[in-house]
C-alpha cells in the first residue's frame, strides 16, 4: 500500500485529490493538511511515501521551500508538486528543489493516476514548459529569459537601478530589456506590464 500525504490548502480542491487518490488501487491518503509548512512533521513519524504538494498553501507558505527540506531529510519520499498558477518559473524551481515531479491541476493532458504510478515507479515527470499567457499583445514564451529575469525584478518593485545591481547588468542594458518588453507588449508604462503579469499570475515572486 502506497501512503499519500495530500498538501492543499483548497477545501474542493483536497476533497477532489482525496477522492481520486482512494480510487487508485494500492493507494491510500495517508492524510490532508492546509499548510506546507506541517508536512515536514509528519514525515517525522514515518508511514509517507508520497506526497502531493501544493506550491501556494495556507499562511502563504511555500510547497517549493517545503518540498527542498523534506528531500534533503528524506530523499525515499517522492514529492509530486502541483499548482494551477501559470507562474513561469515554477518548473525550474520544482527541479532545484529535488521534486520527483510536476503536475498542473489546470493545464496539461496527464491524469493525477498516471503520474502518481509513474513518479512511484521512478520516472520524473516534468512538463516542457509553462502554460503560454497573453501578455498585453504578446505571448509569455515570447520573452527572452533576460527580460522574464527584468519583468520578476519590476514586479517586487526593485528600481531600474536595483534591477541592474541584482541582475548583473548595466543600468543602460535594464532600459534597453524594458524598451524591447514594452514594444512587444504594447504597453505604455511598466505600472500596466506589471499589473497584467501578475493579474495573470505569471509571476510570483514569494513563492
Amino acid at each position: 500500500m502506497i501512503n499519500v500525504l495530500i498538501v492543499e490548502d483548497s477545501k474542493i480542491s483536497r476533497d477532489s485529490l482525496e477522492r481520486q487518490i482512494s480510487e487508485i488501487s494500492d493507494y491510500s491518503v495517508f492524510t490532508t493538511i492546509e499548510n506546507a509548512a506541517n508536512a515536514e512533521i509528519l514525515c517525522m513519524r514515518g508511514g509517507i511515501d508520497l506526497i502531493l504538494m501544493d506550491i501556494c498553501t495556507a499562511d502563504n507558505e511555500s510547497g517549493l521551500k517545503a518540498a527542498r527540506r523534506i528531500k534533503k531529510l528524506y530523499p525515499r519520499i517522492k514529492i509530486i508538486i502541483m499548482t494551477s498558477m501559470p507562474e513561469h518559473s515554477f518548473i525550474e524551481k520544482a527541479r532545484a528543489s529535488g521534486c520527483d515531479s510536476f503536475w498542473y491541476k489546470e493545464y496539461g493532458s496527464i491524469s493525477l493516476p498516471e503520474i502518481c504510478r509513474r513518479t512511484m515507479e521512478g520516472e520524473s515527470v516534468f512538463p516542457e514548459a509553462s502554460p503560454v499567457l497573453r501578455i498585453g499583445l504578446t505571448n509569455s514564451n515570447d520573452f527572452t529569459e533576460r527580460e522574464l529575469n527584468v519583468i520578476r525584478e519590476l514586479v517586487i518593485g526593485r528600481t531600474y537601478s536595483e534591477i541592474a545591481d541584482q541582475l548583473g547588468i548595466t543600468e543602460n542594458t535594464v532600459k534597453f530589456h524594458i524598451k524591447n518588453i514594452m514594444s512587444k507588449t504594447g504597453f505604455k508604462n511598466t505600472l500596466q506590464l506589471v499589473s497584467d503579469v501578475v493579474e495573470k499570475r505569471m509571476v510570483l515572486p514569494k513563492y
